[in-house]
């Protein structure tokens, strides 16, 4: 796309253009979603430590690092077992619907 002096035609740079506009949509796009993402993970981090800071006035004896802890690891098998659940019974065809629209798609 080079015209008889060498120089690049038009079309060749709006082609170029266009692609360069592209890419920087692009990048641009991953700034606008990730930095008010880390922005509100930085809030977060520092409310924590701030408040952990803050509320260190209580010590917890053993029992209560135990029932915590428990608690915890309850939350986590109850959240897994209903995902599990959840896997199961739209593999087995337990969601589907009930004979009432077999002929639509």
């Amino acid at each position: 796309m080079r015209n008889a002096g060498g120089a690049l035609s038009r079309a060749a740079l709006c082609v170029g253009d266009k692609t360069r506009a592209r890419a920087y949509m692009t990048a641009m796009r991953k700034w606008i979603v990730f930095t008010p993402l880390f922005a509100l993970l930085a809030g977060a981090i520092w409310f924590a430590a701030s408040s952990w800071v803050h509320l260190a006035g209580a010590v917890i004896p053993i029992y209560g690092w135990f029932a915590i802890a428990g608690g915890a690891v309850f939350s986590l098998l109850v959240g897994s077992g209903l995902m599990a659940l959840i896997f199961y019974s739209n593999r087995h065809g337990y969601d589907d619907l009930s004979g009432g629209d077999s002929g639509r798609k």
